[in-house]
């Protein structure tokens, strides 16, 4: 796994929020090496949101921002981490 994948794995993983920790670091364990260019992008944008501000996009408790309403955030709204 290149550098980049590795760094997002590890920040998807240690969040310091447990339900983002469980949902992210799930997500990128499943999904890391085979995200594109632009969906690498697209995941390390939505790691530099609050950890809170995530689950509540995820759960539907809150919007998601346009910026952050992407189709991979989209994958991540169906990912199913297993616990």
């Amino acid at each position: 796994m290149d550098i980049r994948r590795k760094r997002l794995a590890y920040r998807a993983n240690y969040r310091g929020f447990k339900e983002a920790d469980l949902i992210l670091g799930g997500f990128a364990k499943a999904y890391v090496e085979t995200l594109t260019d632009d969906e690498l992008t697209m995941f390390e944008d939505l790691l530099s949101a609050k950890d809170h501000d995530i689950y509540e996009w995820i759960s539907g408790k809150q919007p998601v921002p346009s910026q952050y309403d992407t189709p991979l955030f989209a994958r991540l709204q169906a990912f199913k981490p297993l616990a």
